[in-house]
């Protein structure tokens, strides 16, 4: 009995010990499959890292603002007697806006013209008086400061007739109108907004770090959404650095024939602020932008399992510059003549491999026009 137990304990150690070792080789087998598998190559497309020579330029956003803007108020309170513009409309400075109702002031003038010609007739009278010694000098006196009380009068009420014709305080173009005839304006009430548009200026900002390259008379280029570039002149620069973003205001002005730039409209600008330089640039597609750096994916040939070459990837972080259109330049990290990697680098990693298929490169313009879709 004892032998036969020892018999069937034997041979299930050599038959457990058979499983062991197939497995055992089939596992090293499956290793061996995966440390030499090369996943499939990525599609992309790439491009070559040339040498440019770029001007020397500031880019920032600014807005237009009028040189000269108001919102055109009522001086004194009334009634909306007549409306003499029409919103959008330009006008030149001194045109009558609106009129408000001057019944009142019209009486009240009528009384007061009346009462200075009285008062003109008893000053000619006392100083014929005077001249013959019938009335004291005191007596001349207070009759001439009467006359010239009424006289003043006169001019008081004419000049609160005069208050209540609003008119444009300069020449510009008008906004929507706010009043409506028969309404009760008190004084300050808005009436219209009056922005004189041609020329304009272009509020942008720069970092403090830039300002020793900025002066008064740099050229400044300006573009707009759906409008052709302008160009104009730095006519101010601020006094003060603003402590809350360590920016300094920079003012340009530019003519603006037609009214194409309104008051509140962005803009992107850029200052011309030296020579041009050299740079090495590359479509902005190409860049791959983290926190930790930025970087691209340079195209070379890679060594693989088994000592058999590929065309595969690396990952280089770079030091970026300034941009220009679609373009972006490259300070350091890259060489030129590097293949870089334009398209499809989300999915990429150092090693990969890849397939270059350039039929369809994305855009590259260094002034790039879309299409309106």
């Amino acid at each position: 009995m004892t032998k036969r137990m020892i018999i069937m304990l034997l041979a299930v150690a050599v038959f457990l010990g058979g499983i062991g070792t197939v497995k055992f080789r089939q596992i090293q087998a499956g290793m061996a499959m995966a440390a030499s598998f090369q996943p499939p190559p990525e599609a992309v497309t790439t491009t070559v890292a040339r040498q440019d020579e770029w001007p020397a330029t500031l880019s920032a956003i600014g807005s237009v603002a009028a040189v000269r803007g108001v919102t055109v108020s009522a001086d004194l309170s009334g009634i909306v007697e007549s409306i003499s513009f029409e919103s959008g409309r330009p006008v030149a400075a001194g045109t009558v806006l609106v009129r408000l109702d001057t019944k009142q002031e019209e009486a009240q003038l009528a009384a007061a013209e009346s009462q200075r010609d009285l008062a003109k007739l008893n000053l000619d009278r006392a100083r014929d008086l005077a001249g013959q010694g019938v009335i004291a000098q005191s007596e001349l006196d207070r009759t001439s400061a009467e006359h010239k009380q009424a006289v003043a009068k006169v001019g008081e009420i004419r000049a609160t007739i005069e208050r209540k014709q609003i008119r444009a305080p300069f020449s510009g173009v008008l906004g929507i109108r706010q009043v409506n005839l028969g309404q009760f304006l008190n004084g300050g009430d808005p009436v219209v907004a009056l922005q004189a548009i041609d020329p304009v200026y272009v509020n942008f900002s720069v970092p403090q770090q830039d300002l020793g390259k900025l002066r008064v008379g740099a050229e400044v280029r300006v573009a707009s959404e759906g409008l052709a570039g302008a160009t104009g002149r730095i006519t101010a620069i601020d006094s003060v650095v603003s402590e809350a973003t360590r920016n300094i205001e920079v003012q340009a002005t530019l003519a603006n024939p037609g009214g194409r730039l309104r008051p509140g409209t962005f803009v992107k600008t850029e200052v011309a602020v030296g020579t041009t330089q050299t740079v090495v640039s590359l479509p902005a597609s190409a860049i791959s932008y983290a926190p930790y750096g930025d970087s691209v994916f340079v195209v070379g040939d890679l060594d693989g399992p088994g000592g058999k070459d590929y065309k595969g990837v690396k990952q280089q972080f770079v030091k970026l510059g300034g941009a220009r259109g679609d373009q972006v330049a490259i300070v350091s990290g890259l060489k030129v003549g590097d293949e870089v990697v334009t398209s499809g680098a989300f999915k990429l990693r150092t090693g990969a491999a890849v397939l270059v298929r350039n039929e369809t490169q994305p855009a590259n313009e260094t002034a790039p026009k879309p299409e309106d879709n």
